[in-house]
């Protein structure tokens, strides 16, 4: 379908736990909510209060703050750990929202443990069509990642979900991963995603698949891929002598395996970013002595001149990944990307045209394809990155992602 005029007085009722912009999930939740503004849509937020929220006229029904690694009381605790398996105060939020400004349909983004699906309930009661963005994958694996000790892991599969806690897959403890075993069990029972939602949408085609071999019906799922604003990027750069990463470092982005790769292939690497494994990677990277520059946490415009004047984008993650907003932005800069064959990436890599891919968790691999890719020209690495804007460009547009989710929630609405 093609967005007209004709959504001018439609409302759509937008939900995410945080209302700033803090990661990849609330990208895309400000950018959806831009998207169907510019077309007349009266988009309404429901989230959490939090101190670094943008200002909104909505923020009287938002949520009560609930921030993980804050000092608590035992009783404290203990209520928090209610709210994360079932918010009644979501409920209660919700209804008041509702009644005050009814949406035509409503789309949740990222909503455990600090909203809670419990608002699904609130929805389906009062007759509104729901939507839901899987940016992980937590409505098959109850620790979101299928990742434990630095390994895929599918034990969860086929209703196993009691190894969560046996396996104590939340930060290592036996009660956070109890209450994560309890709110996964009750969800389930009470079916608040499968039975309140009308559609799942997936930025992948592998998280379809894999939802769909975990026991998700496949008529629930449609893949929608992410969307990035070419015309917010400049491609005006002077290539220099590095390779970039950029994110979390964290244990599953696989940076380790790209440190022992630099330094096997004497290729440097600028490590842009901060997380839990930051100490641990750069005693990694002095013991080795390897090529790697750390720079800290970077965003906007810092960022984009990093990733820009890079020969090339790398994700070495060892997990599966979804569709990561980063490689749509590298293209947007005009630069190549290398990532990892693994979860959602090579979907969004065309072989030897916008990048290449390497084997997860491999240093090898990954040195033999920085080594190939850096033998070619700057003008060859400037080609492919330019082929995959032009990519993106028709493929991941605004108006092409609008369009599917509209044609979506008119289809609901029938």
């Amino acid at each position: 379908m093609t967005t007209d005029a004709t959504t001018a007085s439609k409302r759509l009722l937008n939900i995410n736990n945080y209302f700033y912009r803090r990661g990849g999930a609330e990208a895309v939740f400000f950018d959806h909510t831009k998207l169907f503004e510019d077309i007349g849509w009266d988009v309404v937020p429901f989230a959490m209060k939090h101190e670094l929220n943008l200002p909104s006229p909505w923020s009287d029904y938002f949520v009560s703050e609930i921030e993980y690694g804050k000092s608590l009381g035992a009783l404290d605790k203990i209520r928090q750990a209610s709210k994360v398996i079932y918010s009644f105060e979501a409920q209660k939020n919700l209804k008041a929202l509702i009644d005050k400004a009814r949406p035509d349909v409503a789309h949740a983004h990222n909503i455990y443990h600090h909203i809670s699906p419990a608002i699904f309930s609130t929805l389906k009661d009062a007759g509104i069509p729901t939507v839901m963005t899987a940016h992980d994958l937590k409505l098959a694996c109850p620790a979101y990642k299928m990742l434990r000790d630095g390994k895929i892991c599918e034990d969860c599969k086929g209703g196993h979900i009691y190894n969560v806690a046996r396996h104590r897959c939340i930060k290592g403890s036996l009660p956070l991963s109890g209450v994560v075993f309890a709110e996964t069990a009750l969800h389930r029972m009470l079916g608040l995603y499968r039975d309140k939602l009308d559609r799942i949408v997936v930025p992948s085609r592998f998280y379809r698949d894999k939802l769909i071999e975990w026991g998700w019906p496949q008529a629930m799922i449609v893949h929608i891929p992410n969307v990035v604003d070419v015309g917010r990027f400049s491609t005006d750069w002077q290539e220099d002598d590095y390779f970039v990463f950029a994110g979390r470092l964290a244990p599953e982005k696989g940076i380790a395996t790209l440190i022992r790769a630099a330094t096997t292939a004497g290729k440097r690497v600028v490590i842009a970013g901060t997380g839990p494994d930051e100490q641990e990677l750069k005693a990694l990277a002095a013991a080795l002595d390897a090529p790697v520059t750390f720079v800290g946490h970077l965003s906007g415009d810092a960022l984009f001149s990093l990733i820009g004047r890079s020969k090339a984008l790398v994700l070495p993650s060892e997990w599966y990944e979804n569709a990561p907003i980063s490689i749509l932005e590298a293209y947007a800069l005009g630069r190549p990307v290398i990532g990892a064959a693994i979860g959602g990436i090579p979907e969004l890599i065309r072989e030897q045209e916008t990048g290449m891919t390497s084997v997860a968790g491999s240093a090898e691999s990954l040195a033999g394809v920085l080594s190939v890719l850096d033998a070619r020209s700057p003008a060859d690495r400037r080609m492919m990155g330019l082929a995959g804007r032009q990519w993106i460009s028709s493929d991941f547009s605004r108006n092409v992602y609008r369009d599917q989710m509209a044609d979506l929630y008119g289809k609901l609405k029938a």
